[in-house]
């Protein structure tokens, strides 16, 4: 497991503090590290969220299919912390550059379909029918 811990709690002891994954750790510029806005308590809970869906004995999906998903999660969530986290463990995994280019299509298939859906609603709500269509949206 590559991830890190979050930084420690005052008064809190090592054993208390379950790892946490970091998308911006500390660095010599002296921002802040990651987590460091989010309670002590609820690091932990992240945490353990964290590690039942991506470690646990339990899961369904194998640690390759999971970082897949991550990586476009990641994309439509924009979090780059996140993405080239996934990115690094999807490869770790064996995931082919075929399987990320795959991914990254898929995610961007999806955030185009959320613009699509957007002005969907918004074309209805406001009765606005800009170019009518009685056929398929898609056609071969």
């Amino acid at each position: 497991m590559d991830t890190k811990m979050a930084p420690e709690a005052e008064g809190e002891e090592r054993a208390a503090q379950p790892e946490t994954p970091v998308s911006n750790p500390q660095t010599d510029t002296g921002k802040p590290p990651s987590y460091s806005m989010m309670e002590p308590k609820m690091r932990r809970i992240y945490g353990e969220f964290y590690r039942e869906i991506y470690f646990s004995e339990a899961k369904h999906l194998d640690t390759k299919t999971q970082e897949l998903i991550s990586i476009a999660a990641s994309l439509v969530a924009k979090c780059q912390g996140c993405i080239e986290g996934h990115l690094k463990k999807a490869m770790a995994a064996g995931a082919t550059r075929e399987e990320i280019s795959e991914t990254i299509s898929i995610a961007c298939a999806i955030n185009a379909a959320a613009v699509i859906d957007l002005t969907d609603v918004a074309a209805s709500n406001m009765n606005i029918n800009l170019f009518p269509s009685d056929g398929p949206r898609f056609k071969a």
